[in-house]
C-alpha cells in the first residue's frame, strides 16, 4: 500500500492505494474529477524526493507527494 498526500489548495485528504508505478497512480487519479485539474500543474515526489519518471517501480509504503504550483513574494 502506498500513501500519497495532496499540498497546498489542493484540499484533498491523502489517500492509500494500491499501485506498482507512478503511471498507475497518475491513471487512477486522474479518474478523480477534483483532481485531473491539478495533476499537469503539480511535481510530484517520492519518499520526499523529487520525480519526473512515471516508470519508477513503486514499493509498500512508498509516500508520494502531490505538489501544487506556487508564488509568493
Amino acid at each position: 500500500m502506498i500513501k500519497i498526500e495532496f499540498l497546498g489548495p489542493i484540499g484533498k485528504a491523502p489517500l492509500e492505494m494500491e499501485a506498482k508505478t507512478l503511471a498507475e497512480v497518475a491513471t487512477k487519479l486522474k479518474e478523480e474529477h477534483d483532481l485531473s485539474q491539478w495533476l499537469d500543474k503539480c511535481a510530484v515526489a517520492l519518499n520526499d524526493t523529487m520525480v519526473n519518471d512515471l516508470t519508477l517501480s513503486l514499493k509498500d509504503g512508498d509516500k508520494i507527494s502531490i505538489l501544487p504550483p506556487v508564488c509568493g513574494g
